[in-house]
């Protein structure tokens, strides 16, 4: 499971996340969802350990990411918004690297990478190096990467960015598998559709606060109560509707 205590973190005089606090269960599917610059990434960043926050806990699986990140960081598999790779590394020498950093036997290592580039339809290219991979090539490489040691948590941001129609749905299918045998998913998106399609329960961050949590349908009573739907809900809490600068004379009816 993910806790987060009264955690903050500012860069100079922007207060990125302020005060957040949640906890999500295990075998739970969590959608982290706001727009561009609310606090998303900044806070998955923390509970990876890659970020220190000013103030507050954060603990995966019971474990306290800032008194022993290591022990945490075995627990999670991470994909991050921009896939960030070793250029000079094949597929299969990039994963048997971070297979053997989560201190996976070697037949266990191979075994899985032969398992996840039949998944993901890698055999073709997996033995090039990273440096000749497209933007979606590199995202499969990182899913590979998070998938490989089981782990009981799944940390992941934005994680349809690059990716072909075929394995964004692939990627779909295997989250909500890995959530329905235990493991825990918190999932960060702008994108309302891929909250609705996949969460069990979301939580709305704006301005570096949550501030609605609920599941789809407890979130789709409070809109239709306030008269409409997820998506307007949505834009209330986040700032409402932006005008789009059309031509002169363009009108929407």
């Amino acid at each position: 499971m993910i806790e987060l205590l009264n955690v903050s973190k500012s860069f100079g005089d922007n207060k990125a996340v302020s005060d957040l606090s949640l906890t999500v269960n295990s075998g739970e599917f969590y959608g982290f969802l706001g727009p561009n610059g609310a606090g998303k990434t900044t806070t998955i960043r923390m509970m990876n350990g890659l970020l220190k926050p000013d103030n507050g806990s954060l603990k995966i699986c019971g474990v306290d990411i800032q008194q022993d990140p290591e022990a945490a960081k075995m627990k999670t598999g991470y994909v991050p918004d921009s896939p960030y790779l070793y250029e000079k590394l094949t597929a299969r020498e990039y994963l048997e690297f971070t297979g053997g950093l989560y201190r996976l036997a070697p037949e266990k290592i191979n075994s899985q990478i032969e398992w996840l580039f039949d998944l993901f339809g890698m055999r073709d290219w997996a033995d090039g190096r990273c440096e000749e991979y497209s933007h979606g090539m590199r995202q499969k490489v990182v899913f590979c990467s998070a998938f490989i040691h089981d782990p009981e948590v799944l940390i992941i941001d934005e994680p349809m960015v690059g990716l072909d129609p075929q394995s964004g749905r692939l990627v779909k299918d295997l989250l909500k598998l890995y959530s329905r045998r235990g493991t825990t998913v918190f999932v960060s998106t702008h994108t309302l559709s891929l909250a609705e399609e996949l969460c069990d329960r979301i939580g709305i961050v704006f301005n570096g606060k949550l501030i609605s949590s609920g599941t789809i349908e407890e979130l789709r009573q409070e809109a239709e109560a306030a008269g409409g739907n997820l998506e307007s809900l949505f834009l209330k809490l986040t700032g409402g509707r932006r005008a789009a600068n059309l031509p002169d004379g363009v009108k929407i009816e």
